[in-house]
């Protein structure tokens, strides 16, 4: 049966167990007046942000939700079945809540004129193949066939699915440009708000290590859910500076044009496969290594195979992260959009976990 959005049905359904809220509400960060040659001068790059913090407030450091390539800040606010999000569960448990839309997606504006060229649009069909249903292409990856916690058949004719498709949306055709953007806007944003924890999904992952380098004594912790990678040669295309499109601070710092070089780390075990981290003597990044972090990694997401390339290059580089894999938390049977699933609470107690672990 479909979920009904009538007030009445949904009062009924929340009445026994009521969101209490202290105050939620909206603000905007990163925008930049720029000239437009005949409309003046226009803002470009600038970044919605909604909050929500509980009436019973337990922590003091609030998370800041960052979302991944074509999607947007309801990634975090509800399930592809329609159920309470990320946003909600962390609420619940005390947490005040930042998710934005990063620059150019969701509620923030994106004129191509002013924000920049759209990159191209991706097929349909790679969604049920990548997010979806994977385990019913054969030829997929090898962990695929784990993949059972979609909540409908990931088809396009799947409820679930249309409700994930609507939200997806155009990105930046230069994803360095991109990835300034969302560091500048998360920057300002941490200037506002103070002390944070950064939880990033995907091609939220190089803001989040880009903010973490402009504002390391603001970021309490970084988890990073499956984020783009793996290091140099992610599925979207090459990385130059390892993790990111945009630049990064190294020690030794790069100079001008200089790329950073790279060598193929064997596969650690069977059903992993070899990643590149950078040719020893590798250089550091001190301001990321500040910063606590953890990789999380489902078990039947095609990043399962590769994320521990993303850890092995951040220790190489002098930084304290370590590696959530699911299935070592009992938690089976996710993709790479894992928090739209029908075990998304499960995993949320999972990053939770961790948080806790670290005295956050």
């Amino acid at each position: 049966m479909a979920r009904s959005y009538r007030p009445a049905d949904l009062h009924a359904a929340g009445a026994a167990c009521p969101l209490a809220l202290a105050a939620q509400g909206f603000f905007w960060t990163g925008g930049e007046l720029v000239e437009h040659e005949t409309a003046g001068p226009v803002m470009r790059g600038q970044q919605y942000v909604e909050y929500w913090i509980p009436r019973d407030l337990k922590h003091a450091v609030p998370i800041v939700m960052i979302h991944g390539g074509g999607g947007q800040g309801t990634d975090f606010l509800g399930t592809a079945d329609g159920r309470e999000g990320w946003v909600h569960w962390f609420v619940r448990r005390g947490w005040a809540v930042y998710v934005v839309d990063r620059p150019q997606h969701g509620r923030s504006p994106f004129h191509p004129a002013v924000q920049g060229e759209m990159g191209g649009v991706p097929p349909t069909a790679f969604l049920e193949r990548m997010f979806t249903r994977p385990a019913d292409f054969p030829d997929n990856y090898p962990q695929a066939a784990l993949h059972d916690q979609w909540p409908g058949s990931g088809r396009i004719d799947d409820p679930a699915f249309l409700r994930f498709l609507a939200g997806t949306g155009p990105t930046l055709a230069d994803p360095a440009r991109s990835q300034r953007d969302a560091q500048r806007a998360g920057a300002e944003l941490l200037d506002l708000i103070g002390p944070a924890v950064l939880l990033t999904h995907s091609a939220g992952g190089p803001p989040g290590w880009l903010i973490a380098d402009a504002r390391p004594e603001l970021v309490r912790a970084l988890v990073a859910v499956e984020p783009l990678g793996p290091p140099f040669t992610a599925l979207s295309g090459p990385l130059p500076f390892g993790i990111a499109n945009a630049p990064l601070t190294y020690d030794p710092p790069l100079a001008e044009g200089q790329a950073l070089e790279w060598q193929e780390r064997p596969a650690p075990r069977d059903g992993l496969v070899a990643c590149k981290v950078q040719k020893e003597p590798a250089r550091r990044l001190p301001n990321l290594a500040r910063v606590p972090m953890v990789v999380v990694t489902a078990e039947a997401s095609w990043m399962a195979a590769d994320n521990h390339g993303m850890v092995d290059f951040l220790v190489q580089a002098g930084c304290d992260v370590g590696h959530l894999r699911l299935e070592d938390q009992g938690v089976h049977g996710n993709g790479h959009a894992m928090q739209l699933e029908s075990n998304s609470d499960d995993v949320a107690a999972a990053i939770e976990g961790w948080l806790r672990a670290r005295g956050l």
